[in-house]
């Protein structure tokens, strides 16, 4: 055995899912989406405090993260959830299972593949003039066109699984598999779709 492949096994994510044959389509997303191999999604936020550290970590525990916020709707880390990384890292690991049985594909290209079909391309920004304030259409940096994808993502999630006789698993795996396919009822595209075109007017 080489001392390559000691030093980088083939690890699998949950012991189930291979990350080596995931890939990034988006040529703009390719440097800030992580799918590294990794065992369990858990860097204990060794990332934090370091300047665009956050694109290294894996996309699972950035989807992990973005659903911890939960709990009151405009409140960002209150409620049942908050702070509660288990629980999400064990909600998503189910989800994943519900995704590969519905789709027979790998539930980590799936996310990538609704982060890339969610993640928006423009915004819009406020600007004053003599007092005058009007919108402007700006572009978006990679980095934050992921953190936009992940929050409609957890968002959709948890508007459809509040007061729903569906577990959030469920919600979850079907809302990726909807966005992963660019269907216009996934509240991730929906909400990307909306935010593209308040942009186009403002240009």
């Amino acid at each position: 055995m080489s001392r390559q492949s000691l030093e980088y096994p083939n690890l699998l994510l949950w012991e189930r899912w291979d990350l080596t044959g995931v890939k990034v389509t988006d040529p703009g997303l390719q440097t800030v989406i992580a799918v590294k191999p990794t065992l369990i999604p858990h860097s204990g936020g060794r990332h934090e405090h370091k300047r665009l550290g956050k694109t290294k970590i894996s996309v699972v525990e950035r989807l992990v993260n973005s659903l911890m916020h939960s709990g009151k709707k405009y409140a960002k880390n209150t409620g049942r959830m908050g702070g509660k990384k288990q629980k999400a890292m064990n909600i998503v690991k189910t989800s994943f299972a519900i995704i590969e049985l519905k789709t027979g594909q790998n539930p980590v290209q799936q996310l990538v593949k609704a982060i890339e079909n969610s993640s928006p391309n423009e915004d819009t920004t406020r600007l004053s003039y003599g007092g005058v304030v009007y919108h402007q259409s700006v572009d978006i940096s990679p980095v934050r066109r992921v953190d936009l994808a992940l929050r409609f993502i957890s968002e959709g999630v948890r508007e459809a699984a509040f007061n729903s006789p569906k577990t959030v698993e469920e919600v979850l795996a079907e809302e990726v598999i909807l966005a992963a396919s660019g269907d216009a009822s996934s509240y991730a595209v929906r909400k990307k779709n909306e935010q593209e075109r308040v942009a186009m007017a403002s240009r």
